[in-house]
């Protein structure tokens, strides 16, 4: 299967249909699938939420969800922590714009990295390979982790988990497309706003 292949196959129902399949496994396969995505960021993580919760429930789906995408963050953050220093991940610690959020992420510590990982359209990939690159402490990142996901996955999981009442009540279906574009736009504030805030620590004589 190609990654164009993939991409088409990729669709709430075909993955629904993978996790009833897999059922007798109990929540293996909804914990597997949003650990996999920390690994192969391209996979739809909203939509392994939402197939989770419609197959799961919603407190079952967002729990199993929550297990697997926080697991996976970890072990991406201990895995590039470990592996630092080795040729590829040196060249990408070298990048300038790396470079900004290590410095960034090693200031503030807790508190930004929460806020960034409340929002689902975050990145959350590069920000487990930057913390990891930084010198932010394990037990710190795994605290913003734990409940910076609880916010994003659980906001998912409430939208997902009635997806067929999107379709019937074109109310609730405004709201919700209101409450991502927010979402949305305040994460892109909150990383504009950094990237300011990095460019003046760096040169505080300017402006």
């Amino acid at each position: 299967m190609d990654f164009d292949t993939l991409k088409e196959w990729l669709t709430l129902e075909n993955i629904m249909k993978l996790i009833n399949e897999y059922r007798s496994f109990g929540p293996i396969p909804g914990i597997l699938l949003p650990l996999f995505e920390a690994f192969l960021p391209f996979l739809p993580l909203f939509l392994f939420i939402m197939a989770n919760t419609n197959a799961f429930g919603l407190w079952f789906g967002f729990l199993f969800s929550w297990i697997g995408s926080v697991t996976g963050a970890l072990l991406v953050f201990l895995l590039v922590r470990r592996f630092g220093q080795r040729k590829a991940l040196r060249m990408i610690k070298k990048h300038p714009q790396v470079q900004k959020l290590m410095r960034w992420v090693e200031r503030h510590g807790f508190g930004p990295l929460f806020i960034l990982l409340c929002f689902p359209f975050t990145p959350s990939a590069v920000v487990n390979i930057v913390a990891g690159l930084s010198k932010i402490g394990i037990y710190q990142y795994m605290l913003a982790v734990m409940i910076g996901k609880v916010v994003m996955i659980f906001t998912i999981s409430y939208v997902g988990h009635d997806i067929r009442s999107l379709i019937t009540n074109p109310i609730k279906a405004i709201i919700v497309g209101v409450v991502i574009v927010i979402l949305w736009y305040v994460g892109k504030q909150i990383e504009v706003r950094m990237n300011k805030k990095v460019e003046l620590e760096k040169h505080p004589g300017e402006g």
